[in-house]
């Protein structure tokens, strides 16, 4: 297993103990979980809305190109 160490502000790395806090977890678990949740969904908001967009639009596209 690959291990990294980040740098973190002290206010972000204070927002995550509590976060870690809520779930009752470690921030080092907290991380992890939120990680392989991030690497397993890949698609993020951004991309979703885009695609909504672009499809919403499709037809005004046609028409403009």
């Amino acid at each position: 297993m690959a291990s990294i160490t980040i740098e973190l502000p002290d206010s972000q790395f204070q927002k995550l103990q509590e976060l870690a806090k809520v779930y009752g977890v470690s921030a080092e678990v907290f991380l992890c979980a939120t990680i392989e949740d991030w690497l397993s969904n890949p698609k993020s908001d951004f991309n979703q809305a885009a695609e909504y967009v672009l499809n919403k639009n499709a037809e005004l596209y046609r028409r403009l190109a």
